[in-house]
């Protein structure tokens, strides 16, 4: 590897660490579901605001992330968003209250814009050959970040268990879920460190006309006597552009004509990534894991299992994203996901829950057993028929505190069956549109509409995940577990079929070649 490659590669990594965060900031509050409603006294829309805080702060934040990097640089902008990580994770740690905690996470949910402007200053560093890779780290890195939580969440779980002084002398076991979501701060604080290593972008040095500034930085990621050539090229992409280049202006381009298949493309995708349900899935991972009855435990260590299957697959993604393209890969792992969640909808829905007498005797952790009496011996039907009952029997405050004992003590399911359903669907996710989206974003917008266009369709992607967020606990206790999958893979069902029929192939293409198709598709 050259010494051009191997610094676009360096500074696209550090650039992609802002995935590693997010993917903690986003999973570790996993693991806190339980002990944040027991503290505080949750209902389930409250924990769906705690849990969802950061996707309601990600809406405020999109549109002045287009704005920022267009007016700041990227570099700038990346600084100040790891800065909020870091802010955001030690006032998560020690909030006294669900409003300060509701806060705290609202703030890093500002900082959750780092994957467009991670995706934005990759895509313009990276040479066309390297850009699928380079930009698909972010998504490396995001799994890598779930994964690293999942496990976090998991030792420091077990770790309460053992008994060990240093655990009771560091106030773990006091203060679990505190330990969970503080093991954030290191991080955030290196990645705010390294992000002084990187070069401006080029493109947006270009933009602004300080042209010798551009060449310093392409001297470090390009050969000297092709700098000419790629300044001309990004100052001939930037001249086609009309003018005006103020906010309203650049979104009249984005719904123009010319511009009308990608943006039928940019906004399917967007919909599609966070209607499957994915983030569903991986921040209430142990809570999904409970409704199979494993118990809280296992939960645990299973949804570890969700960190290994999304980095195996994901780096799959980014070896064959180049070789095999884009519009297959996607096309292909949409089928998967809906065939994958299909198979979820049909696991729940064959469930059935019964509490015997035997099982009454061993739940000496459950206050007066004997109001579980009434329903002792009966089949329910659904998650949500058996949850009702117990709310009847139990009360809800203790049928909440112990519903994973109950679930694991009365269902009867295939859950090895539903096991392998998720992780399949957490495979397909990370094999295509996961990784898959943030590439196509940092190709198929011009450099002079890339700093609003990519934020403005993540901040459609992010109103669908947080809404996702927000209900998913409502749901599950209303529609139940069946239900849910269904209509996630429905939802998708509908985006593989516009997919099907406008998504072109981009790979091995530069930037202005890509422009240039869609445009004479236009």
């Amino acid at each position: 590897m050259n010494t051009h490659r191997k610094n676009a590669f360096t500074y696209s990594t550090i650039v992609a660490i802002g995935g590693l965060i997010f993917g903690l900031d986003a999973a570790l509050i996993s693991g806190t579901v339980n002990f944040i409603v027991q503290e505080f006294g949750l209902s389930e829309l409250q924990l769906g605001m705690a849990v969802s805080a950061p996707g309601l702060g990600v809406l405020i934040a999109l549109p002045f992330a287009g704005y920022a990097a267009n007016i700041l640089g990227r570099k700038k902008t990346l600084q100040v968003i790891a800065a909020l990580y870091l802010i955001s994770a030690i006032g998560s740690a020690v909030a006294p209250s669900f409003v300060t905690l509701v806060a705290a996470r609202f703030l890093g949910g500002l900082a959750f814009s780092s994957i467009t402007l991670a995706s934005m200053y990759i895509g313009e560093i990276a040479p066309p050959k390297w850009r699928g890779k380079l930009v698909a780290m972010t998504q490396i890195n995001i799994v890598v970040g779930l994964s690293a939580a999942y496990f976090i969440n998991y030792f420091i779980l077990q770790a309460t268990n053992s008994g060990a002084t240093w655990v009771e002398n560091l106030g773990i076991k006091q203060y679990t879920w505190r330990w969970m979501l503080g093991s954030e701060i290191i991080p955030a604080l290196i990645w705010l460190a390294l992000l002084y290593m990187i070069p401006r972008s080029p493109s947006w040095l270009v933009l602004k006309g300080r042209i010798e500034e551009a060449k310093n930085s392409l001297r470090k990621i390009i050969p000297e006597n092709e700098i000419q050539d790629k300044i001309k090229e990004m100052q001939e992409s930037i001249a086609k552009s009309t003018v005006d280049r103020s906010i309203q202006t650049q979104l009249r381009e984005i719904f123009s004509r010319p511009f009308r298949l990608i943006f039928i493309i940019a906004i399917t995708i967007a919909i599609v990534q966070q209607a499957t349900g994915i983030n569903a899935v991986l921040f209430y991972a142990p809570t999904i894991f409970e409704q199979l009855g494993i118990g809280t435990d296992a939960a645990f260590m299973q949804a570890t299992w969700i960190g290994i299957i999304s980095i195996i697959f994901t780096v799959l993604s980014l070896v064959l994203i180049d070789k095999i393209g884009r519009r297959p890969m996607i096309i292909g792992g949409l089928i998967w996901i809906v065939a994958s969640l299909g198979l979820c909808s049909y696991g729940f829905q064959n469930a059935r829950y019964t509490i015997t007498k035997e099982a009454v005797t061993e739940l000496d952790k459950i206050p007066n057993t004997y109001r579980l009496d009434p329903i002792v011996g009966q089949e329910f039907k659904s998650d949500i028929a058996f949850k009702n009952a117990l709310k009847e029997s139990l009360g809800e405050e203790d049928a909440r505190n112990h519903s994973s004992l109950l679930l694991q003590k009365a269902a009867n399911m295939n859950e090895i069956l539903i096991l392998f359903a998720i992780l399949s669907f957490i495979a397909a996710f990370q094999f295509s549109i996961g990784p898959i989206m943030w590439i196509l974003f940092s190709e198929i917008f011009p450099i002079s509409l890339r700093g609003i266009a990519i934020p403005f369709f993540a901040l459609i992607s992010s109103l669908v995940n947080y809404l996702v967020q927000q209900f998913f606990p409502w749901q599950l206790v209303n529609m139940g577990a069946a239900a849910i999958f269904l209509f996630y893979a429905a939802m998708v069902a509908v985006g593989l079929v516009i997919l099907f029929r406008v998504l072109p192939e981009t790979k091995n293409m530069s930037i202005e070649e890509i422009e240039m198709a869609f445009k004479s598709k236009g």
